[in-house]
């Protein structure tokens, strides 16, 4: 079975964001990286399906060549091959470009069933794992919390609004894993040393134009200072009549 998984490289959750000079992006100066919480979720899933069924896993990325610090991470959990499609200006582009490049390595490498995570912790849109299942014409299963594959379908659970859906599917397929599905494994001392010697495939990126535009990038206003309005039960009557009266949420 041939199974990749879809990552991204995303700033850590300490970083403190400022926006640049131009007003329409983020000043990324000083920033730290780390792989995006659900795409781990991602790698594991498909190290899991590998275990069972058999195969090779692939994980791919889209970004900056020192993204290989995280792809050397999913190596050393049990990864069998990694690729970066390099774009230095991997931050300004919008889901559907991204998904497009994704998709267009996809198809030269071939896959059974491809991963990423639900959404990414940095831009917070849930688009490019649906997007990225229309470019390939595969079957899409989104937000899975539990995951059963076969040779040529699978079952999966996946939370909604209205409660956990279970729905079947036709191989191949994009699943988004969403948190529940798994526990992601630590690497080895062995698998770090054998990532060390892995090559990872570096190839330029697909030149596709966004088809959105930023217009600009501000930050949210500073939040209201909070403030005492009494203490113990004495203090019940002036919360609730600021709840109602201040803050409209009663």
């Amino acid at each position: 079975m041939k199974i990749i998984a879809c990552v991204k490289r995303v700033p850590t959750t300490e970083v403190q964001a400022k926006v640049g000079a131009d007003g329409k992006s983020i000043d990324t100066t000083g920033f730290e990286y780390m792989l995006s919480f659900y795409d781990d979720l991602a790698v594991e899933e498909a190290l899991k399906t590998k275990e069972k069924h058999g195969g090779e896993v692939t994980v791919l990325t889209l970004g900056p060549s020192d993204a290989s610090k995280e792809l050397r991470e999913a190596l050393a959990k049990g990864a069998d091959k990694a690729v970066i499609l390099v774009d230095p200006s991997w931050h300004t582009r919008d889901a559907r470009s991204t998904a497009k490049a994704l998709a267009a390595k996809i198809k030269e490498l071939g896959a059974d069933v491809v991963f990423t995570g639900r959404v990414a912790t940095d831009r917070d849109q849930s688009s490019v794992g649906p997007m990225l299942a229309a470019y390939l014409g595969m079957s899409c299963v989104t937000d899975v919390v539990k995951l059963e594959l076969a040779a040529n379908g699978g079952n999966a659970q996946r939370e909604s609004e209205a409660g956990v859906e279970t729905l079947s599917f036709p191989l191949p397929a994009v699943i988004t894993c969403d948190k529940g599905l798994n526990e992601p494994r630590y690497a080895g001392l062995k698998g770090i040393m054998a990532a060390k010697k892995k090559t990872i495939e570096e190839t330029p990126a697909q030149d596709v134009p966004n088809a959105s535009q930023v217009l600009a990038v501000e930050l949210p206003p500073p939040r209201k200072e909070g403030r005492i309005v009494g203490e113990g039960a004495a203090a019940v009557p002036a919360l609730i009549a600021a709840l109602k009266n201040e803050a409209k949420v009663l």
